[in-house]
């Protein structure tokens, strides 16, 4: 990663989030300098080794995006549009979506443009392997036509050509990692997870049964977002190797929202000494999305032969984990 100084300054957009706080806990024991911006209150690690610098910043207002990440060596970019319901489904209907999920991207490719650093900032976008849409096979390996199919993919999607675009006039070392479905296994607070994991499974302590639309046989990659946070990291540290395009990151591992749903339930019947609540089907909820009923598996083989990062947390061995943080959090 190239420096500018003794020790290199890594900017993290969208620090306080769940992606955000893992991937701060990941870099604050490293000998770098740390500036953290988020909306919300950032948690740094005890005793970091780090130099960590939170900000304070809503990145839509005025010169913030540029102020955030002057004299940076790199950026992760991992902010998302979050709406009144705590959810990208908001993108939809909200036109700040578009401005976040994208007008932030063109922010700060501009305020690279206009400050001129000596050695182009490497750039790491957090994209989603939704961003294909349709496709033919379960199991995306990143060859696929992109045909996005909600209005948050096709922001990714813009945001992520900027980037690659970005990069082949050498402003940047730009690159995107596409993301399975985050799950947190509480190496973090666990009330960052707003994710379908934690919220089956908060439902399911609570003796309420877990819903699936339709029969459940919508396939899914649940990937914890240890194993997210360690895959930008190694993104930074292989930089020359993975800018210009878009990688896959996920398990491979082929899991239906069903059998998820019924892993959640024995996992917390398990853990509370209470018979596991049921699975049951329903009609899909009138906020749904086309991609809800798709089948979206990532293959990471090529970035894992690109830069050796693995998924490493057993999906299982992180259900168990996040359930004993619900516990812990609740006594």
């Amino acid at each position: 990663m190239a420096t500018t100084a003794a020790k290199p300054l890594i900017t993290v957009l969208g620090a306080s989030g769940l992606l955000g706080t893992a991937v701060t806990r990941e870099l604050a024991a490293r000998p770098v300098r740390l500036r953290l911006v988020g909306r919300r209150p950032t948690t740094v690690p005890r005793r970091p080794r780090a130099e960590v610098e939170v900000r304070p910043l809503d990145l839509t207002g005025g010169d913030a995006v540029a102020e955030a990440v002057r004299g940076a060596d790199a950026v992760i970019h991992l902010v998302a549009h979050m709406g009144k319901a705590s959810t990208w489904r908001a993108a939809a209907a909200d036109p700040a979506a578009e401005r976040v999920n994208l007008g932030l991207v063109h922010d700060l490719i501009e305020a690279v443009r206009a400050q001129r650093p000596e050695r182009p900032p490497t750039v790491v976008f957090a994209g989603s392997v939704s961003q294909a849409g349709h496709s033919l096979s379960a199991r995306l390996d990143g060859s696929e036509p992109d045909e996005p199919l909600t209005a948050y993919d096709r922001h990714k999607l813009a945001a992520e050509r900027a980037i690659e675009a970005a990069d082949a006039e050498g402003l940047i070392r730009g690159s995107t990692l596409r993301l399975a479905t985050l799950y947190s296994r509480g190496t973090d607070p666990i009330t960052l997870d707003r994710g379908v994991v934690s919220v089956m499974m908060r439902r399911a302590f609570a003796q309420q049964p877990l819903t699936v639309w339709h029969d459940g046989s919508t396939k899914r990659d649940l990937l914890c977002v240890d194993d997210a946070a360690a895959a930008f990291v190694t993104a930074l540290d292989r930089a020359e190797a993975v800018s210009g395009r878009h990688w896959l990151v996920g398990t491979g591992q082929v899991t239906s929202v069903a059998d998820l749903f019924s892993m959640i339930s024995k996992v917390v019947a398990n853990r509370s000494g209470r018979p596991p609540v049921p699975v049951v089907s329903v009609a899909p909820a009138e906020h749904s999305m086309p991609t809800d009923v798709l089948d979206f598996v990532a293959d990471p083989s090529a970035f894992q032969e690109a830069t050796g990062w693995a998924a490493r947390v057993p999906l299982l061995d992180g259900l168990e984990s996040a359930a004993a943080a619900i516990v812990h959090e609740s006594a």
